[in-house]
């Protein structure tokens, strides 16, 4: 028998991620469609963003907030472009987005003192062995792994290097250091739901400092640059931004920003997440066929949830069958309208990968598991025919 409750929202994709609550397209009536966001009130606009990211975030005021273009994959490729080069490197990988700066900087940068700390999905690296000295370039939460730094205690106080975090799925869901974090990126359309192709940079004194005194090798494309004749473009940092950003995607930051505001800042957004993860926890732990990909109950994401079936004859099964198995029911829940896009990544192992950010309701994951049961049931049927 199929569940009788469905979600009020089907939307557990990990990026773009949920809506907040409650929105419509009402909420970009405001937005300065036609206008120029070099105009007075489009700065105007891209500048709050800034400044309600930074008091939501507890980000320091002597950090620099940018918006830059392409996502939080354009604010990582900044960072790396403009900083990497002046030290040895050291790369961490445990997932897909990871291994793609480990491509970008060995492959394309060609940095001949990069030295790379891999884990297998599940997993993380062996976090003692980072070189301090080195500049050190990591996510702090896997997105398609659902694998995360437990805390930034690992990161020295007195690091040599940089510390560059692509944030892109922790932040405004978990606590971020920022004294341990020279450079940080995210995306609008993470944690707060925002429309795509839109990123943050917030960069440290310390960044600073190596954007103004280090020149890269290479050379650089005028998307990434953000200095000019040795000193910062301090325009960027007030919502001047290097391309064209939406006004409509502004429009819906400052939205997003604004309930963030309205549920209690970042303790309200941390605690809905976290409220999120518990239910999904306590549905696996009495789950037999499902459990985490993430192996430490320390290390396993708030937001991007990732798991994998269990159960002996699925894990009997080859490869291939696996990742069919487990397509098969994501297809059944995306058939049903009740779960959209929460089929693993796909270079990560086969199972499900279920948003848990704090734009999720909570009674939409406890109406989803059922679903998930039924759509597990199905699919051994056919299986078995």
């Amino acid at each position: 028998m199929k569940p009788e409750t469905r979600p009020q929202s089907a939307h557990f994709s990990s990026g773009p991620c949920a809506k907040r609550p409650g929105w419509t397209l009402q909420a970009l009536s405001d937005a300065l469609v036609g206008r120029s966001h070099r105009a007075k009130p489009g700065k105007a606009k891209l500048k709050k963003i800034i400044e309600d990211s930074r008091a939501i975030l507890g980000i320091p005021a002597d950090y620099k907030i940018a918006i830059v273009p392409a996502s939080d994959t354009g604010a990582v490729e900044m960072a790396m472009w403009s900083m990497l080069g002046a030290r040895p490197v050291d790369l961490l990988a445990w997932e897909s987005f990871g291994e793609g700066w480990v491509t970008d900087a060995v492959k394309q940068l060609k940095l001949k003192d990069a030295r790379t700390l891999k884990a297998a999905y599940g997993a993380l690296p062996d976090l003692t062995q980072v070189d301090w000295n080195h500049d050190v370039l990591f996510t702090w939460n896997g997105t398609t792994s659902g694998v995360r730094v437990p805390n930034g205690d690992w990161i020295a106080d007195d690091r040599a290097g940089l510390s560059i975090c692509d944030a892109t799925s922790a932040a405004f869901a978990m606590e971020l250091p920022w004294s341990k974090l020279d450079v940080v990126t995210w995306s609008w359309q993470k944690v707060l739901g925002g429309e795509a192709a839109h990123g943050m940079l917030v960069l440290s004194p310390r960044a600073v400092a190596r954007l103004e005194t280090h020149v890269p090798a290479w050379p650089m494309p005028k998307i990434f640059r953000m200095t000019k004749g040795g000193k910062l473009i301090d325009g960027l940092f007030e919502g001047e931004t290097i391309n064209t950003p939406s006004m409509l995607a502004v429009e819906d930051a400052l939205d997003g920003l604004n309930w963030a505001r309205e549920i209690g800042g970042l303790k309200g957004l941390i605690g809905r997440s976290q409220a999120n993860f518990a239910a999904i926890d306590q549905w696996v732990a009495t789950t037999p066929w499902i459990k985490f990909l993430a192996e430490a109950p320390e290390t396993r994401s708030n937001t991007s949830v990732c798991l994998v079936f269990s159960a002996p004859a699925i894990e009997a099964l080859p490869a291939d069958q696996q990742a069919a198995f487990a397509k098969q029911v994501a297809t059944l829940l995306e058939r049903e309208g009740v779960a959209f896009d929460i089929g693993a990544y796909r270079d990560a192992p086969p199972g499900l990968r279920i948003w848990a950010g704090a734009t999720v309701e909570t009674a939409d994951l406890n109406a989803l598991f059922p679903w998930i049961e039924w759509a597990y049931r199905e699919t051994l049927k056919a299986q078995a025919a």
